[in-house]
């Protein structure tokens, strides 16, 4: 098993496991006791849900608007290596027409010596791709009032490939050349989308110094910021640029004016389990800072009744793939491996679910649903338990095997509750004469009127009472996780994962795949 330069242990990665015997013996290690269960499961031959969904409304019952989700775009600027000096040299402006040319007849072979020399195992999102994600989704997400990018806009392997074909640049020219391509993946954002406001949030892999590496209050955070909010009100722009200088994180009325709503997008690199500053040193207090400032941020928002909705890239929780690929033994004793560095981060966000209405990751460029639910139980028993609903959006980026997608959402502009989503999938992945689909529709696909932290909750519910994925709504869960393949893959780790939907901690998640929880 191999992961790749970007630090993401992706899940379509398990497919290169002969005949999938590690993967099992992985799980065998990890829980032997919820492999016994999935056979009674499957002896039982379950298949209808374990909690009664909620009929779905009509469109003719509630009036939505259209919002559209993507993420993990990784522009991959090196497509076509023997362009990359004239980009160097160029303004953004004029980087559409140099991507556009047609490139030299051995583009294929010097791009793949590239991918090669920096131990590349797939490919990221090309020119062509990314053209054809921009129009299908100005196609699918017609009058859609904004547009969310929850992180890792340029492509994986950045500082190697740089480096290969710059083998000694001068100061400054890498972060000048990260610059360049943050501002044209934005700029192709925003001429996809006239007038549609596009919110952005930074990834492990934006950054001016490397994976998982950035400086606060670094002028690359500076420059980045003036581009990230150009189109913001000027009411707004200041103090928007001024946080995003700071750390990287920043807040916005989103533009649904009956709901009183607002964005507070989050830089949680720091916040994350690898984070280094560019000088490869721990920096606790970034986070602390930006931890600080959500707070303030929602304890605003309480008092004035507004709805939240909160972005970031690196979810928290369990990394449910590098747990299972580790073979950490968790029943045995040893911790499991988490995304971000505590549980501080879904805590505050848990402490504040009667104004969070939705909260949107990425990261692990699959499909997935969660809930951060307090895990010290309710206040009082006739309470109940605090929790925010989790949308994670899957990648642009073909990297891991998946189809190209992006999420196209219905939101209700009275409560900014996300009512349904669609998600879309590309025939192929290179954009070249791709056609874009429909792969599936959240309402329809598990009866939900909402998607809410009370229908999630259902549908969790359900997942662990069918610990053998024999229901119609677990298989289509896993059939739609990495997006466009219907691959099996997580069925094989399912009883894990289950417990990883609701359990943020190290210890919630012990419990549940131990036997406290299930």
């Amino acid at each position: 098993m191999k992961a790749n330069r970007g630090g993401i242990r992706t899940w379509d990665g398990l497919s290169a496991v002969a005949g999938g015997w590690i993967l099992l013996a992985c799980v065998l290690v990890l829980c032997g006791h919820a492999l016994a269960q999935t056979s009674q499961s499957a002896a039982a031959g379950q298949q209808k849900p374990a909690v009664q969904a909620v009929k779905p409304s009509s469109p003719a019952e509630k009036k939505t608007i259209p919002v559209l989700l993507l993420s993990d775009i990784h522009f991959e600027p090196f497509w076509d290596p023997s362009k990359v000096p004239q980009l160097a040299a160029a303004p953004v402006s004029e980087w559409k027409v140099i991507l556009a040319a047609p490139s030299q007849v051995d583009r294929q072979q010097r791009f793949a010596a590239l991918q090669q020399a920096c131990h590349a195992r797939g490919e990221d999102t090309s020119y062509p791709l990314l053209e054809s994600s921009l129009k299908a989704a100005r196609a699918h997400a017609a009058g859609a009032a904004f547009a969310t990018v929850s992180g890792d806009l340029i492509s994986h392997g950045f500082d190697c490939k740089l480096n290969a074909l710059f083998p000694h640049p001068a100061p400054g020219d890498y972060r000048a050349f990260v610059e360049k391509t943050v501002d044209y993946v934005i700029g192709e954002l925003n001429a996809a989308l006239p007038g549609v406001p596009v919110y952005v949030a930074l990834g492990n892999n934006d950054s001016d110094c490397g994976d998982y590496r950035l400086d606060a209050h670094s002028q690359f955070l500076a420059d980045t910021g003036r581009e990230v909010t150009r189109g913001f009100p000027a009411s707004e722009r200041e103090s928007a640029q001024e946080s995003f200088a700071a750390g990287g994180y920043y807040g916005v009325s989103l533009p649904v004016s009956a709901a009183n709503a607002r964005l507070l997008v989050l830089n949680d690199i720091f916040l994350s389990s690898k984070y280094q500053t560019c000088a490869g040193k721990p920096d606790p207090a970034a986070g602390e800072e930006q931890l600080a400032w959500l707070r303030l941020q929602l304890a605003a928002a309480r008092a004035t009744r507004q709805r939240i909705w909160v972005m970031g890239h690196i979810p928290p929780g369990v990394d449910v793939h590098a747990t299972v690929t580790k073979m950490r033994d968790i029943c045995g004793g040893q911790r499991p491996e988490m995304f971000l560095s505590s549980a501080k981060l879904a805590d505050e966000l848990a402490e504040f679910d009667d104004v969070i209405e939705l909260a949107i990751f990425a990261h692990t460029h699959m499909d997935e649903m969660h809930l951060l639910k307090a895990e010290g139980g309710a206040a009082q028993p006739s309470e109940p338990a605090k929790s925010v609903v989790v949308k994670m959006v899957p990648s642009i980026s073909p990297i891991d095997g998946n189809a190209p997608s992006f999420t196209v959402a219905r939101v209700d502009p009275e409560s900014a509750a996300l009512v349904d989503y669609r998600v879309f999938t590309a025939s192929n992945s290179t954009g070249v004469n791709a056609t874009w689909k429909e792969e599936y529709d959240f309402g329809q696909t598990y009866h939900e009127a909402e998607f809410t932290a009370a229908s999630v909750s259902r549908l969790i519910t359900g997942f662990e009472a069918d610990p053998g994925a024999k229901t119609d709504y677990a298989r289509s869960y896993i059939r739609n996780f990495i997006a466009g393949t219907a691959s099996p893959l997580l069925e094989f780790v399912w009883p894990q994962y289950i417990c990883s939907l609701s359990n943020y901690s190290a210890e919630g998640f012990k419990s549940c795949l131990c036997g406290g929880a299930r």
